[in-house]
Parts: structure tokens; C-alpha cells; sequence
């Protein structure tokens, strides 16, 4: 995930645009092309309860009829309009789409002042409140409460993607609700293959899900074994996984982002939907 170590200069290397061109709260919704066809969509703020409290989240999805479920993990910057617009793309591709706050235990979105221009020393401390077991106990409770709403069509499997420190939370999630979860992507996910005990590699004999892993070539530059690690993992769990490192730095999906690569970023995209018209059917 988000190297505090590495951050800035991986900025200085990848960065499209100068430092603070997109201000916080700005919405994103010029950057991000419609779908042909798009689909009539209605959006809202909700709170979901958990063992732990209330999570505020957002979700989305078509005015009309009962759809696939796409459970959204944020990056470390959090719940914010970037994320909401995503969200709302998805959701007119007739998904429907629940993006979480994924530090709801700590406060309520938004969670980084200045959106992904936020220095990345002041969310550290968030990102370091989850755990392997939050991340389970979220997850079970998130796909609960998207299976009570009448927009999600429960002979559907579920869809689950992260981004960043959402990366090692799509993994749990999909090995925690296996026979829920049917597709899960991961965008320049971090700690997906590591020496740990916990590590979140060694689920992969529990899923059942079909996966798309899109690694930014930084972090692939740091850690080349971990592809193959994955690579090997999913051949023996005799589970599809696309697996590939994109030309593009650590970041590159979300449409706020100093490092967004908007090329890169709607082949990820492609490569995602392409996944859910196949698992998710």
C-alpha cells in the first residue's frame, strides 16, 4: 500500500498534474466518461450497523430493477467525491454499488482534508486503526446489509473491489464470504503477498472468486516476487486470476489522484467490467 518512506517520491516520478491542480471536495465527474447506454441511477448516503458502531457509507444503483452487488474498498485517503463518482459510473453500468468508509471507527467521511492531496503522514494513523480482523468482521457485515436492499438481485454473486490499502481487504473479504463473493479486483493493492502469517496470499484456498489483480509497476519494482507468489497461490487453488503490472505509478486509478493515469486507469477499468459481465452474470 502507500509507502510513507516512498510516497512523495514516487509523486515527483509519476505525477500528470502540478500539486493541488484538483482541490479538495472538487468533483471528479468531468473526468469520468459515461457508459454507453447508462443506466438511470439514484444515489444516497446510508449508515450500516456493525459489531463496532455505525459505518457511513454511499450507495448507488439503477432506479429500476434488482442488480449485482459491487462492495468498494476505498484507498487510504478514503470515502470522498472521487469515490462517489466511481461508484456512480459502476452503478450506471447497472451495478449497485456500495462504497464504504473504511475508518468509520475512528470518524466519519470525509477523512482526509485535502481529498488525495492530503498529506499522506496525517491518514497513516487511520490506516493503522484496521486490522485482519476488522477487515473480516466489515466485510461479512457489508455484504449482509447490501443482501436486505431490494436493489441487489440475490441469485447474483457479489463483486468486491479495493484500491491501495483496499487491496489486502478485497482478499479477506472474498475468503470470508466465499460463497457470496464471485468476482474481486484489486488496484495497486499493497501486502497482497508477504512473509507474514496473516498474509493475505495464503486465503486464497478459501475463495471461490475470479480475479483481476492490477499492479502498479513502482510497486512491482519493490516487490518483483509478489505476482508470482500470487501467480502460483491461484494456479493451485485452480482459481482465474488476470494478473499484470501496469505501466503507471502507485494511485493511478482514482480520477484525483497526482499520480492518475487516465489511460491506465480505464484499461483497469475495462479489465474490471470485463470480469463482472463474466462472474457476476
Amino acid at each position: 500500500m502507500c509507502d510513507q518512506d516512498h510516497f512523495e517520491e514516487d509523486v515527483k516520478k509519476y505525477s500528470r498534474r502540478e500539486m493541488g491542480a484538483i482541490a479538495a471536495g472538487v468533483s471528479a465527474a468531468l473526468m469520468l466518461p459515461r457508459p454507453a447506454n447508462a443506466a438511470d441511477v439514484e444515489e444516497q448516503d446510508v449508515n450500516i450497523p456493525t459489531a463496532d458502531g455505525q459505518c457511513d457509507a454511499f450507495f448507488v444503483a439503477p432506479k429500476t430493477g434488482a442488480h449485482a452487488a459491487v462492495l468498494v474498498w476505498p484507498d487510504i485517503f478514503g470515502l470522498r467525491p472521487a469515490f462517489r463518482q466511481m461508484a456512480k459510473r459502476l452503478a450506471e453500468s447497472n451495478y449497485s454499488v456500495l462504497v464504504v468508509n473504511p475508518f468509520y471507527r475512528k470518524q466519519k467521511a470525509p477523512t482526509a482534508a485535502q481529498g488525495a492531496s492530503t498529506p499522506i503522514q496525517e491518514v497513516f494513523p487511520l490506516a493503522r486503526s484496521l486490522s485482519a480482523e476488522t477487515h473480516v468482521a466489515d466485510a461479512k457485515a457489508f455484504i449482509a446489509w447490501l443482501d436486505q436492499q431490494p436493489q441487489v438481485a440475490k441469485d447474483k454473486k457479489v463483486g468486491t473491489i479495493g484500491y491501495c490499502m483496499g487491496g489486502p481487504i478485497v482478499m479477506r473479504t472474498a475468503a470470508s464470504v466465499p460463497e457470496r463473493v464471485g468476482a474481486a479486483g484489486t488496484f495497486h493493492g499493497g501486502g497482497l503477498a508477504t512473509a507474514n502469517p496473516d498474509s493475505p496470499h495464503l486465503l486464497i484456498p478459501q475463495m471461490k472468486a475470479q480475479f483481476l489483480i492490477a499492479i502498479a509497476e513502482n510497486d512491482d519494482m519493490r516487490d518483483p516476487d509478489a505476482k508470482e507468489t500470487l501467480k502460483k497461490a491461484f494456479a493451485e487453488a485452480k482459481l482465474t486470476a488476470e494478473i499484470e503490472v501496469y505501466p503507471a505509478g502507485h494511485g493511478w486509478c482514482p480520477p484525483d489522484t497526482r499520480v492518475h493515469d487516465r489511460e491506465q486507469a480505464e484499461k483497469a477499468w475495462e479489465r474490471m467490467l470485463a470480469l463482472f459481465a463474466k462472474a457476476l452474470a
